[in-house]
């Protein structure tokens, strides 16, 4: 059935078939449709950043940014959801045309640029959510924030949706923000990772409540970089890490027409570069803190992999976009079967 469906979706420019895609899930969760037809994966309970998830495989951060779309994506078996990327002040993102599809290469290029309806808007609706799985909260800095000022966007963020979020990311991987993703390096990432661990602790004074805070990091790094990037979240405390984000690489898509459109690649082309990074990561940090894998899941095979590789939990973007909640299940089941080997 979602065959026939990306089908119709993929005659519509991708920005539109996005927003049919998602008001048409919501009219159906509404109606008890999707429960009829979508059985949910079986449970596979993991304890993660002290959280407990029904099951590793979720939705990445991107595809609902303002929380619009919790009762259609809750219906659909992820064991947790990430919404966002969330700024403190609205922004329209990039010019349109800013996605496009390589089904050729299973993949999509986007610059969307952190469009969004801002904090307000995002907290709005989660303090009214239906949705009672796990929840991420995905917070960015706005575009005309200058980089020197990044981290007052950030301790924003997390003090906006520090009551509504079960955990938080923090992104400075995005390549369509100018200058975010320089973040990620030297005194930049050190000063950054001190502040957001500062404002974990005052939210969690004033609450009484624990959030874990996870950072969301680039594909493209070399060795060196990735182990300077896993001793500083090691000696800041975070959480957790998020594995990755999308790839400014054009090496796997070389000649398709839209090779030379700038964004970010996902979707097949980042899944060798998402596993390097987690391999190094996974290296230097081991258990203590834990990875959620992202990037180029297409099929059981290639989440278990991410497991394989390091990460306590996956998440999936392009490849649902591709596959639909079919892709939820079967990578449920194959790092069933992973574990199951393990154990064995």
């Amino acid at each position: 059935m979602y065959t026939l469906l990306r089908r119709i979706l993929f005659t519509l420019p991708p920005e539109t078939a996005h927003r049919v895609a998602l008001a048409g899930l919501d009219v159906a969760a509404a109606s008890g449709l999707l429960k009829a037809l979508i059985p949910p994966p079986a449970n596979l309970p993991v304890k993660v950043m002290g959280l407990d998830f029904p099951n590793p495989v979720g939705l990445a951060a991107g595809l609902d940014k303002n929380a619009d779309h919790l009762l259609g994506l809750g219906a659909l078996g992820f064991g947790f959801i990430e919404v966002g990327t969330v700024t403190p002040q609205p922004q329209p993102g990039n010019p349109s045309p800013r996605m496009f599809r390589l089904p050729e290469h299973h993949a999509i290029i986007n610059r969307m640029g952190f469009n969004n309806e801002g904090l307000d808007h995002l907290v709005a609706r989660v303090a009214k959510r239906r949705y009672a799985g796990v929840l991420g909260i995905n917070v960015g800095k706005n575009k005309d924030t200058p980089a020197e000022e990044a981290e007052s966007d950030y301790r924003k963020g997390i003090a906006a949706v520090y009551d509504y979020a079960d955990y938080i990311t923090v992104n400075v991987s995005s390549p369509n923000t100018p200058g975010l993703r320089d973040l990620q390096f030297g005194d930049s990432l050190r000063q950054l990772l001190t502040a957001i661990k500062e404002e974990q602790g005052i939210q969690h004074q004033a609450t009484g409540r624990y959030v874990p805070l996870a950072v969301k990091i680039a594909p493209d790094m070399d060795d060196e970089e990735i182990r300077f990037v896993a001793n500083a979240l090691l000696e800041a405390g975070i959480d957790g890490v998020v594995a990755t984000n999308t790839t400014i690489s054009r090496e796997a898509v070389k000649g398709h027409r839209h090779a030379g459109e700038a964004g970010g690649l996902s979707g097949d082309p980042v899944r060798e570069p998402s596993l390097r990074v987690i391999r190094g990561l996974y290296q230097v940090l081991g258990d203590e803190i834990p990875i959620i894998g992202v990037g180029g899941i297409r099929d059981g095979g290639s989440a278990a992999e991410k497991i394989r590789a390091g990460a306590r939990l996956v998440q999936v973007y392009t490849g649902f976009i591709y596959r639909g909640p079919a892709l939820v299940r079967e990578s449920v089941e194959a790092i069933r079967a992973l574990k199951a080997g393990h154990q064995a």
